[in-house]
């Protein structure tokens, strides 16, 4: 089922140009708009920590993060020491687009703590970071330089028991940064859903 998986995603991707947000190189700079419409600037962020988790909520491995609690114990844990921000890529025409208000109402369901919610929704920020699934996490310290880009864990299933036994590379990418110490592991395979781009 996981090589199908796969598949799908590459499948799906083949034809998209992505950039790639290399770590040790600067984060790509964004402007987007959150879910009230107002502009939020990466650069507002500089000198904290910031995590980017490319989000949807149709997607069964979003859902496993948000179901078990996994994600929001971790937005909850780091976010005196990080700006946590979720991004949603998926374009209006996607059969998988949320509106705002429908998207605000679900993370008030799942009591989700993301700093901010972005829309962008022309899919030009996911591009430049070359996010290819929901979740796909990205980890920027407070020099602005990217030091992790892949996967939030090493349990690839769409299984929210597989939470509990995972080794997870975001917070272990913040852990070592509050520690002062490099990213042991700053770079991994995303899993889960495709991001449906225009």
């Amino acid at each position: 089922m996981i090589r199908a998986l796969a598949a799908a995603v590459a499948a799906a991707t083949a034809s998209i140009a992505f950039a790639s947000a290399t770590p040790g190189a600067a984060a790509p700079a964004f402007t987007l708009t959150d879910l009230s419409g107002k502009p939020v600037n990466l650069a507002d962020y500089r000198g904290r920590t910031v995590v980017l988790e490319w989000h949807n909520f149709g997607c069964p491995f979003v859902q496993k993060h948000y179901r078990s609690g996994n994600m929001q114990a971790l937005q909850k844990k780091y976010g005196k020491d990080v700006a946590w921000l979720a991004v949603n890529s998926t374009a209006r025409t996607a059969f998988d687009y949320a509106e705002p208000a429908a998207i605000a109402s679900d993370l008030k369901r799942f009591d989700a703590q993301p700093a901010r919610y972005l829309m962008d929704t022309p899919g030009e920020v996911g591009l430049a970071y070359g996010a290819k699934t929901t979740p796909h996490m990205f980890v920027i310290d407070a020099q602005g330089k990217v030091v992790y880009n892949g996967a939030i864990d090493d349990k690839r299933s769409a299984d929210p028991g597989d939470v509990k036994t995972a080794k997870n590379y975001v917070a272990a990418a913040l852990d070592e940064i509050k520690a002062g110490k490099p990213v042991s592991t700053p770079s991994t395979t995303p899993y889960g859903c495709s991001v449906h781009y225009r």
